[in-house]
């Protein structure tokens, strides 16, 4: 029975306590690899259009010092995008509207950021607190305003994911709970309505992971 409306986006499928529902994030290991193997497709030459765009964005933002890390947040992408698309099929758990897998990705590459800038580039850091031009007398508000919107950065960007996933699949499932007791001529309106979403979610899909990498790459182009 569902507790709360949000109940519906819990992993409720489980084996001796262990959440299989969590194993909807690793279906993309069993489908991917097996793309390499097949013909050249208009499938696949997409695909490959679309890393190599996002290839030649990232080097641009990261700079020539970080040679090659851009395959880290490509690989951060495919992974973010399939799992919100995995999400929009029916009976598929949406992983990555939880704050344990979102925060699980900004976490560790916030804090990898923040250990090599400190340990490689103290200055650099430092002079990151304060903006150039302050005036002294606002110098010590600055380094706390900044400090502070450093260390809520992995948070921001697992709360935006999550919270965008979230918002749609809810109203997803708000309108769908209404149709049994709707007569059939305004039915005809609310799967339309519910085709309009569905297409507005596969396009949040495709943004969100695109920002959750692009933010990532800015915060890891700072640190040098």
């Amino acid at each position: 029975m569902m507790t709360n409306l949000f109940s519906v986006f819990d992993p409720m499928s489980s084996i001796l306590n262990l959440p299989l529902n969590w194993l909807a994030s690793l279906l993309g290991l069993f489908i991917m690899p097996f793309l390499f193997w097949m013909m050249p497709s208009r499938w696949s030459m997409m695909w490959s259009f679309v890393m190599y765009t996002l290839h030649k964005e990232f080097k641009l933002l990261l700079g020539p010092s970080f040679l090659g890390v851009s395959l880290i947040f490509i690989s951060l992408f495919s992974l973010i995008l399939f799992n919100n698309f995995l999400g929009l099929l029916p009976y598929i758990f949406t992983s990555s509207s939880h704050m344990a897998l979102t925060l699980s990705l900004a976490l560790p590459l916030w804090l990898a950021f923040m250990i090599f800038g400190w340990l490689n580039n103290t200055q650099h850091m430092f002079s990151h607190l304060v903006p150039q031009g302050t005036p002294p007398l606002l110098m010590p508000f600055m380094v706390l305003i900044e400090s502070i919107s450093n260390l809520i950065r992995p948070g921001t960007l697992a709360i935006r994911l999550a919270a965008n996933m979230i918002a749609g699949h809810l109203l997803l499932t708000l309108l769908g709970n209404t149709g049994s007791s709707l007569s059939l001529s305004l039915l005809y309106f609310l799967i339309l309505a519910q085709i309009l979403l569905l297409t507005l979610e596969a396009a949040v899909a495709i943004i969100q992971s695109y920002v959750f990498a692009i933010l990532s790459t800015l915060y890891a182009s700072e640190v040098n």
